[in-house]
């Protein structure tokens, strides 16, 4: 070996540790923390660059504690910086060296940037709303909303796709069997087996609304037509921050139709009052909320005029004309206690009050309007109580995402309705009386567990439901009175849910599959008065699986498929088996059936979904098979011109539809979306009984219709920071139990302007702008036509100022 060689030698063998080294990758671990609170800050995006030439080194987000680790970084030198939205980016030198396999960068701290976080909560809001990217729901936030801004949460939904708004419920494809949830529970106010309450909710209380048609195994089994979850309002910022609201307005602001001859004035320039307050308080490991609503509405509630036309020939003319004042006042506080960074405790309570007051005529004339056959006027005096006190507990496993929760929920309802009537005959005049008291318990257990997995995540959980519904019915008969006074005294209605359910999740480059099952026992038991003259004490139960299947194919990064199947039930509320007749109407009248029974869907759905820069589409193809179809049949008793209307068990119904929505950013101006839905529905032959006041059969024949309804919703950026939102609805003639019902046309425009550097808004909307939306139908029963029109209060023009801090 000569000398250079030995030279050579010597230097690589010197050198080798050193370039062995240099070879050896570091792990680089730290903790991201809000500059202010010294909290820990989830979700920070990590990134490494080259000191030297800026290049992409490595990256990664922190996980729900804040904490962050980047594997495989070579020695050297870098610019690490992290990125978070409302944050100013933050970034620092890191030298990686060659002595310490780890290295821990200790705490990072952000601090936060005002404008930016302005600018991201005024843009994100509207990006959110859409179908996810599973394609198993769709996301609003009612603050895009514009035109339906004030109002109440069934005249918001009215202009969201896919959703149409019918006799008062809330429709998904047409289907009203709809589960209303309140961020993510069932409650008395909104209904548990039906819909309650949403005109009277404000939407100024919701921060935004989730439309899911084909809900995984960790919901409840109830609603076939999919679930609306309504998610309140509730800040997450530091320290003391809140907003406030006001929103005045004016309905029915010209006659549409005059009354028909000797009845009261309809109701015009309807006011509607809602103040707001929102306050929230968060310091360490506290946080306290405040919401607080107080709406006050006059409306001209309906204002049908139809004809009931009789196989002998006799026709009766008639009037329903309602005027309603509602007053609706809500407060919901709580706490959020987070002892430790893995813990976390949440009490809550909910506490509500709802008065309706209902002065109505209903006027019958003959055929020619030539003699008033009667006068009946009402005064329904009604008011209910709502209480909920709720506690939930929350752990996080050191794995990001791994958690479980358990949670207690009590409800406490009351229903108090006072009904006076006065029957004002050609000969005489009678008074007439009833009073209803509902007293509903309702007692939630569950308890929640997600665990994360290498592709995926299982779920799994337990729930148990106990419901008490006593109730008493006393009428209070005068002068030759048309009521029924032993179809009154008391009932009792007891519900008992177990179930049990778990989700598996698996995801790849290319495939998602979701699969879980429900298991679900039901017990309903519903006592009835003994002296009852028509029915007697009844119920049902079963033990049934409800599984669902979610499978999606990622064809490249702007196209996939999905398809779905699930499985799901729809029971019978309480108020649709009430043995009780209703007299507002007195001669059509609502009988419940205590013999109804559950309705089971199975529904099959195949979605795809094309995604560009600035928008995207999304169709979905579905198919649903009903047994056991909850609807309405209308009867009359052979000799009599009343009608019964009574809830039956209709045998199979089908569902065939497709369902396409469209948005598309045209420019930085300009959105819209459009939604657009094509179904048919058939309901098969069947033959039903109903046996209130007596037996009286009805057979009718397969009846079907293809139907629709288009929706369009234009977004408009004004300078000066304002929006302007233009919603076109229209649907199409639709089927009714025993009828249809015709179409249907309206326009929305809302604008709102954003004053006080951003703290303060102001807006401007009308609902019905042109004053067109009516509702015709024809129902046909045994021996009768009915034909209607309702020109009810649709058209309402709000004015409102909010203030955020």
């Amino acid at each position: 070996m000569n000398r250079k060689s030995k030279i050579a030698s010597i230097l690589a063998f010197l050198l080798f540790p050193i370039c062995a080294f240099t070879q050896t990758v570091v792990t680089v671990s730290g903790l991201t923390r809000d500059a202010k609170s010294k909290s820990a800050l989830a979700y920070v995006n990590i990134i490494v660059k080259s000191k030297s030439d800026s290049s992409f080194m490595g990256g990664t987000i922190t996980n729900e504690d804040g904490r962050f680790t980047l594997n495989n970084i070579k020695s050297g030198a870098y610019v690490l910086e992290a990125v978070y939205a409302g944050f100013k980016k933050h970034q620092q030198e890191m030298v990686v060296g060659t002595l310490s396999p780890f290295l821990d960068l200790g705490s990072i701290e952000l601090k936060e940037d005002l404008k930016l976080l302005t600018e991201v909560t005024v843009s994100s809001s509207r990006q959110k709303d859409g179908v996810s990217d599973k394609m198993d729901k769709k996301v609003f936030s009612l603050s895009n909303n514009i035109s339906q801004t004030g109002g109440s949460v069934l005249q918001a939904m009215q202009n969201l796709p896919g959703v149409t708004v019918q006799d008062g419920k809330v429709q998904l494809r047409g289907n009203d069997k709809v589960a209303i949830l309140i961020d993510g529970k069932q409650s008395a106010v909104t209904g548990f087996n039906g819909q309650t309450g949403l005109d009277n909710l404000p939407a100024s209380a919701i921060e935004r609304i989730e439309i899911i048609n084909n809900p995984s195994a960790m919901y409840d089994a109830n609603g076939n037509a999919g679930i609306i979850n309504i998610i309140y309002k509730k800040n997450k910022q530091e320290g003391f921050n809140g907003k406030i609201g006001f929103t005045g307005g004016l309905g029915a602001l010209w006659e549409r139709k005059a009354n028909l001859p000797t009845i009261r004035p309809q109701y015009s320039a309807t006011p509607k009052l809602n103040p707001s307050v929102s306050l929230n308080y968060r310091k360490n490991k506290l946080n306290t909320f405040f919401q607080g609503d107080w709406l006050y509405t006059q409306t001209l509630n309906r204002n049908e005029f139809s004809d009931r036309t009789y196989s002998d020939g006799t026709v009766i003319n008639q009037q329903v004309k309602r005027n309603r004042t509602t007053t609706f006042a809500t407060v919901k506080t709580g706490i959020d206690w987070t002892p430790d960074a893995q813990n976390s405790f949440t009490v809550s309570g909910y506490f509500n009050r709802e008065k309706i007051l209902d002065n109505g005529d209903i006027p019958y004339f003959n055929k020619d309007f030539s003699q008033r056959l009667r006068l009946w006027q009402f005064l329904e005096d009604e008011v209910k109580y709502t209480a909920v006190a709720s506690a939930g507990y929350q752990h996080k496993f050191k794995q990001p995402g791994h958690l479980l929760h358990a949670g207690f929920n009590y409800i406490f309802h009351r229903e108090d309705e006072k009904y006076f009537f006065t029957n004002i005959m050609p000969s005489y005049t009678g008074q007439d009386a009833f009073k209803l008291l509902s007293d509903e318990h309702v007692s939630d257990l569950n308890v929640d567990y997600i665990r994360p997995l290498k592709h995926g995540r299982l779920e799994t959980g337990m729930k148990f439901r106990y419901r008490s519904i006593p109730t008493n019915m006393q009428f209070f008969p005068g002068l030759n009175s048309p009521i029924d006074a032993n179809a009154g005294g008391w009932a009792n209605y007891k519900e008992t849910i177990p179930a049990i359910y778990g989700n598996y999740v698996f995801e790849s480059n290319r495939i998602e599959l979701e699969a879980g099952l429900r298991l679900e026992y039901v017990k309903v038991d519903y006592e009835v008065n003994p002296n009852h003259n028509t029915y007697s004490s009844d119920g049902y139960d079963y033990a049934q699986p409800f599984p669902n299947v979610r499978f999606g194919y990622k064809l490249n990064s702007r196209n996939k498929l999905t398809a779905f199947y699930n499985r799901r039930v729809d029971r019978p509320n309480e108020v649709d088996i009430r043995i009780f007749p209703k007299y507002d109407e007195p001669e059509l009248l609502k009988v419940g059936n205590p013999t109804l029974r559950p309705q089971f869907t199975n529904t099959f759905e195949l979605g795809y979904k094309f995604n560009w820069t600035k928008g995207n589409l999304t169709t979905s193809v579905y198919h649903k098979i009903t047994d056991a179809t909850i609807t309405r049949i209308a009867t009359i008793v052979p000799g009599n011109t009343l009608i019964y209307n009574i809830f039956q068990n209709a045998g199979r119904s089908s569902a065939t539809g497709i369902e396409t929505f469209l948005q598309q950013e045209l420019s930085k101006s300009f959105t819209a979306n459009l939604s657009a839905a094509l179904y048919r529905n058939i309901i098969n032959a069947f033959t039903v009984t109903n046996k209130y006041p007596v037996p009286t059969t009805y057979s009718m024949a397969e009846e079907s219709i293809t139907s629709g309804n288009i929706k369009a919703n234009t977004f408009f950026k004004i300078p000066g920071k304002a929006d302007l939102q233009l919603t076109a609805i229209w649907l199409a003639p639709d089927i009714i139990p025993q009828g249809k019902i015709g179409s249907r046309f309206s326009i929305d425009l809302g604008a709102k302007k954003q004053v006080q550097k951003g703290k303060g808004e102001l807006f401007l909307n009308a609902t019905d702008l042109f004053n067109t939306l009516r509702i015709k139908k024809v129902i046909t029963g045994n021996g009768f036509v009915l034909r209607s029109t309702d020109y009810l209060e649709t058209q309402v023009i709000r004015l409102g100022y909010s203030y955020k801090w």
